[in-house]
């Protein structure tokens, strides 16, 4: 559905040899996809003016507030489009409470209907949009089909990890099998459609990060702080991948900066690092100074839904990023210890500490698992 309202507009080389694997004409293969490689050289291309149309809600929007950020500090000039309207209580959470820092920095801040940017901006003329606002292709061919149309060079995509199908063989790499019927995908296939000289797919998973305003770390420090168990489901030696946010938009800057080098590839917007559930728990513990009270439990025999009681997917779920290694010349540098230390930090300085929570659902858990619960 598109959000409707009013616009509020606010303001604030040399050749390099590079190798690349082309975008393969289908999205699924029965075994993991093998790339021809071809030579080329990219050349660091000079000031940039991108455009980045951004959600206004989910744990995708600190993607935008970094990139917008980190582009303009790299020289380009960045318009940051937010759906829906600057007035909207949406606006009063991170990471929009911090525009300003934005706009401080000669970043444009503008709001309003991604079915009707062209009304807004028409006027200008964009080398690179990046479209971070849905997985639906309701939200995103507006946007597509109108940057194709001003002849915008390059299209980026926010797609997700989740994409991709449960596999035998982890971790996910890209060219491997993706869901048909997820909504990502008939995204993917409209805009690869459009022919723009340069398009690129990234595929984040779990972010952390200043600014970030989807529960994820919180949730283990919820627990950890107040002394009570942190209810984990299966073993806790499931795998997953938490990127630090910075890792993501270093990533889309070199991909700006290269875009001979990105076009046609798909990228796992994810850090070289994995971990269990049961590390994670350990961490957010050693930063809270706390010690971890581990309770592990099986959802099937409880009855309990993991999606409810858990922040993360029940399951082995991480990718790797070969790709942009490969491509782009990336390397990450999250560090998920020092970040957590960072986001434990922002809790604090809140009063998260001190809110009062009901844990009604782990209680639940706590009991049929016959383990006493601290209050």
């Amino acid at each position: 559905m598109a959000v409707a309202g009013a616009v509020t507009v606010t303001v604030a080389g040399q050749p390099q040899p590079q190798l690349y694997r082309r975008w393969h004409p289908s999205l699924q293969t029965s075994t993991r996809r093998r790339y021809a490689v071809s030579a080329f050289k990219v050349r660091a291309d000079a000031e940039k003016n991108v455009l980045i149309v951004n959600t206004n809600s989910g744990g995708h929007a600190i993607i935008g507030f970094w990139l917008a950020r980190d582009l303009k500090k790299s020289g380009h000039q960045v318009t940051i489009f937010t759906a829906g309207e600057e007035a909207s209580p949406k606006m009063t959470k991170t990471p929009f409470s911090r525009f300003s820092e934005l706009r401080d920095i000669g970043v444009q801040t503008i709001w309003g209907n991604p079915d009707e940017i062209g009304k807004t901006i028409s006027s200008s003329i964009f080398d690179a949009v990046l479209d971070n606002n849905g997985k639906d292709l309701s939200f995103v061919k507006p946007v597509a089909d109108w940057a194709k149309g001003i002849g915008a060079g390059q299209f980026l995509y926010i797609s997700s990890a989740g994409i991709y199908k449960p596999t035998d063989e982890p971790p996910h790499v890209e060219g491997d099998l993706v869901k048909i019927d997820a909504s990502h995908v008939a995204v993917e296939d409209h805009i690869k459609s459009l022919s723009f000289n340069s398009l690129a797919i990234f595929r984040p998973q779990y972010m952390i990060g200043s600014g970030n305003n989807k529960d994820c770390e919180e949730w283990f420090f919820d627990r950890i702080v107040r002394d009570r168990p942190v209810p984990i489901p299966g073993s806790g030696m499931q795998v997953t991948n938490i990127a630090h946010v910075k890792d993501l938009s270093s990533m889309l800057v070199l991909a700006v900066q290269k875009p001979s080098a990105a076009n046609g590839n798909v990228f796992n917007a994810v850090c070289d690092r994995a971990i269990t559930f049961d590390g994670l728990v350990k961490l957010c513990a050693k930063v809270a100074g706390k010690k971890a009270d581990i309770v592990h439990y099986d959802p099937k025999s409880l009855g309990i839904d993991a999606k409810k009681a858990f922040p993360f997917r029940n399951m082995h779920f991480y990718a790797e990023p070969r790709a942009a290694k490969e491509i782009l010349g990336w390397q990450s540098t999250t560090n998920l210890l020092e970040d957590l230390k960072e986001r434990f930090e922002e809790y604090i300085a809140i009063g998260r500490d001190k809110k009062e929570m009901k844990f009604e659902l782990d209680d639940k858990i706590l009991e049929s698992s016959r383990v006493a619960i601290t209050v």
